[in-house]
Parts: structure tokens; sequence; C-alpha cells
């Protein structure tokens, strides 16, 4: 089959081209957009061909004879702040997440003209089913029945893939009536997911479907096997290592002293956060010992910065995560051409969706959906 018969998407909110990497060879990237400089020029250094299809700047300055031909597929990570349980809550009106109808605006125009995408995926926060009661959500719904989309949605946390904690709710929504070998009971469909369908009214859950994906292979890595060298980063000093341990609230020491003192290494992710303790609220430094990193975060300010904490022959010791280690828990190749800031790279890493889950999900649905086996593709 030849490269221009294979599926077209649209990239909206499109930070490095995450998405872009995820669904692969298989796909033709017809469009994409982002309003950021800096993930743009990430984007541009990663894309050979950037410059033939990537817009930068706002959504809502784009019109739908921006975009060319129809695709098969629109993904839209639109922004979360307004959706995420450590944010404000402002949901769908909130200043950030109003992006999502500069995006939904473009749809509208092109199911107008007949041309909408086939198959639409929104990936946001797990806050997006709660955000304002479940309103927010049942807004979302509601948009894509009323252009005539069949939807329903997905929770994956990363953590299955790579080793990184990071939780994300998938919206996949069709035009066509589901295939029936796609629907059905699996793996990602969370007591939270389960919860916000039961709060839908009747005429939105005559819309949904309940995708079925299989489960991946058990992850074969931890997150010291994606560390790099000892004498390849710069460590922090004594004095705020153990500031780090005095943070620790009294289980979360006597966790890990116990870990420190079963093994012979112990790689543990810390992150600082504010925590309310007999109405007074202190600055916590909090530990994972299960061989994963914490969500990975944009570095808007000290406290979001994850933090290693080590213990070996060689003592006690800290550091941040490196950008490259940032761009490995996001299952980035090694080529990949991050920001030559540390702050630029975790900025683009920290706000984007982990690539061997976009794989898993073209593979075993997208695809299908579109009328293409993505892996049968890939391969010619």
């Amino acid at each position: 089959m030849s490269r221009n018969l294979r599926p077209k998407f649209y990239e909206f909110f499109a930070g490095g081209g995450m998405a872009r990497l995820g669904l692969g060879e298989a796909w033709d990237c017809a469009f994409a957009n982002d309003f950021d400089p800096v993930k743009a020029r990430a984007y541009r250094a990663n894309f050979p061909d950037a410059e033939a299809h990537f817009r930068e700047g706002d959504v809502w300055a784009l019109e739908t004879s921006d975009l060319p031909d129809q695709a098969d597929l629109a993904w839209a990570s639109s922004p979360c702040q307004d959706f995420s349980l450590a944010g404000a809550r402002a949901g769908l009106a909130g200043g950030r997440s109003s992006a999502f109808f500069g995006f939904w605006k473009l749809v509208q125009g092109l199911n107008a003209e007949g041309r909408a995408p086939k198959t639409i995926v929104i990936e946001n926060v797990v806050g997006l089913l709660t955000s304002h009661g479940g309103a927010d959500f049942q807004a979302l719904c509601q948009a894509l029945a009323d252009e005539g989309y069949h939807f329903g949605a997905l929770e994956i946390d990363a953590a299955r893939f790579v080793p990184q904690s990071r939780p994300r709710v998938f919206v996949v929504a069709t035009k066509s009536a589901p295939p029936a070998s796609l629907v059905g009971e699996g793996p990602f469909h969370s007591r939270a997911l389960v919860e916000a369908h039961g709060r839908l009214p009747a005429d939105l859950t005559a819309r949904w479907v309940w995708w079925r994906l299989p489960a991946p292979p058990s992850r074969n890595t931890e997150l010291a096997s994606v560390l790099e060298d000892d004498g390849a980063v710069a460590w922090r000093t004594a004095a705020q290592t153990q500031l780090l341990l005095d943070q620790m609230s009294p289980l979360h020491r006597r966790r890990f002293e116990a870990e420190r003192s079963a093994k012979e290494r112990v790689v543990g992710a810390a992150y600082r956060r504010i925590r309310t303790e007999n109405g007074v609220r202190v600055q916590r430094a909090e530990v994972r010992l299960d061989g994963l990193a914490g969500c990975l975060r944009m570095p808007a300010g000290g406290s979001s910065r994850q933090m290693l904490l080590i213990a070996d022959g060689g003592g006690l010791r800290s550091r941040l995560i490196s950008p490259r280690e940032s761009a490995r828990l996001m299952g980035l190749p090694e080529t990949y051409a991050l920001p030559g800031s540390a702050n630029g790279a975790l900025q683009v890493t920290g706000d984007g969706v982990v690539v061997p889950v976009v794989a898993w999900l073209g593979e075993n649905l997208l695809g299908a959906l579109v009328g293409g086996d993505a892996r049968a593709l890939a391969a010619e």
C-alpha cells in the first residue's frame, strides 16, 4: 500500500509531537498545531516535514480552510490545567481549557462542510471525569453527540507501559457505528469512568460505547533502568539531601529507612507537596518506592520538579530528574531532540502524552476505526 493511502490525522495541541510518534509510520500527519513557542521548536526539530503542515499559533485563529482534505482521525490533547485535580477546577469554562472549544469550532465547521474526521481522540487528565460534579464530562459528551458521534472513554495509566505513573482519560469518538469486535469489557474501564458514565442522561448513554482493548504485556522496566550514569549528572548537596529527608512525614521516613535496610540500592522518586497537618500547612517530601516515577509535570516552580533519592554503597544522594530521563519516562526515543534548557525540555515532556500509550491505542483501536490495520501498514 502506498504511503498516500495511509490514514491521515490532524494533531491539535501537538506539543512536541508525541501523539504523532505514537501513531508512527502507519499514519500520515496532514496538519499539526500548537501555540507554545518552545514546544513548536521541539516539533520542528524532530519532524523534517513540519514546515509543510505545522502551524504555530492559537487554535482559535484557525479556520477550516487551514485544514487540508478530510482527516481519518483528529487527536486533541487539549490543555488540562483547568481539569487537573491539583488546579482550581475551572472546568470547560476555564481560560486554558476553553482552548478545547477553539478546536471544537473547527470540528463543527468541518462537519458542516461534510468533511468531519471519522474518529476523534480527546486526551486529558482523570479530573475531567469529575470536574464540576461530572458536568464538564457531560458537556463534552453532549458536544460529541450533537455532531453525530458515538463515543466512549478509557482510563489508561502509562505505568502499564513505562515506569511513570501517569493516568489519563482518552475519549474516543467515531462517526460510524462501532464494530462489535471493539466493544465489550476491558482493562481500562476504571471505577471513576463507570461512575462518570452512570451520571450521564439516557440520550447520551444511548450513544456511549464501552471500547474494548486488550491488556498490554507486563512492563519490564523500572525507574532505575532509565537513569543516567551516576557520573553524568549533577547531584545536590548533602545538606539539601538531608533537608529532603527532614521534610518526610514520619510514615514516609520509616518506609524509606525500611527499604534502605532491606536492599543494596534504593531508588525513590520524590515530590515536595503542601499538606495540612493539625490545621497547619507544611511542606512535605513524599517518596515513591514502587519502581515508578511520579507523574511528570511542567516546570512551573521548584516544588513541581521531581527529584530522585538514591541510597546505595555510595551513601545517600539526591538530584533532579534529568531532561533525558524525563524523555525516557514519556517513551520518547533516544534520538528525540530536546530543547537545550532543562526547563524547556521538561516543558515539552511534562505536558505530553506517553508515546507507547498512543501506539497501543493506534494498533488496537484507532486503526480499525478508520478502516485500516495500523500494524500491517507500519510493516510495509
